[in-house]
């Protein structure tokens, strides 16, 4: 998130494809729209969760569902993908999963940042307004959790960053920033270890691109083609 700090800056690969028609209106009665626009590895994703899943990032990031390009919804549809084969890992995976309890205090200290939700009405008419509920946000939250926990325990315990490297930036990147800035001079020392932290971040992010690449590279993910092709109607990617 960046206007919700909810978790660390979701640095996980990108996830979204071409919205048709923007955030499905409430249906008629007993009027039912949805269709698939993609499947990974035979797991299906409705045009209703790519549209809920438009209405958190526009949420997340305070923006107007009107100002999401078709560019913008193809990176949420990714990221949908990427979480669908990041879950799957999770079944042989090692970690804590959030609890609802978690989800619920991350909730509400982003809900801090808008002051339109400062009262429980305006934040009921603020969720309304993206067309979700308090029990899709926690959903979402959650999910944005476990993931990250994963990604914690499958590629952190192998990144090393050493002495040499924390001097080299310091030196190379954190010392010229200063002098840039104007500020005064700050000690290795003072500095090291949320130098680690960042490389530490970094080098994560990095592996989670390859990781990421990898699973697509193993998986089945299609996306039904608007008019039809020469293998059955679908495009692979």
């Amino acid at each position: 998130m960046e206007r919700v700090r909810t978790k660390r800056k979701f640095t996980i690969a990108a996830l979204v494809i071409l919205l048709g028609a923007f955030i499905l209106p409430a249906a008629r009665a007993g009027e039912v729209i949805d269709r698939i626009v993609a499947t990974v590895n035979g797991r299906i994703i409705l045009q209703s969760d790519w549209d809920e899943a438009l209405c958190y990032e526009a949420l997340l990031n305070g923006r107007s569902l009107a100002d999401f390009t078709d560019d913008d919804r193809r990176t949420v549809l990714d990221r949908l993908i990427d979480q669908e084969l990041l879950q799957a890992q999770m079944k042989s995976a090692r970690f804590l999963p959030a609890s609802e309890p978690e989800a619920a205090a991350h909730v509400t200290e982003a809900r801090k940042l808008y002051p339109e939700a400062a009262t429980d009405q305006g934040w009921q008419f603020l969720l309304a307004n993206y067309h979700l509920t308090e029990k899709d946000l926690l959903a979402h939250v959650r999910e944005q959790i476990d993931v990250l926990r994963l990604v914690d325990a499958h590629l952190r315990p192998g990144v090393q960053i050493d002495a040499k490297t924390i001097e080299a930036y310091y030196r190379d990147s954190f010392v010229p920033q200063l002098k840039q800035s104007g500020a005064g001079e700050v000690p290795l020392a003072d500095v090291s270890t949320k130098i680690r932290e960042l490389l530490t971040e970094q080098r994560v992010s990095e592996l989670l691109v390859s990781w990421l690449h990898t699973l697509r590279s193993e998986s089945d993910v299609r996306f039904p083609a608007a008019g039809g092709s020469s293998d059955g109607g679908e495009q692979r990617r």
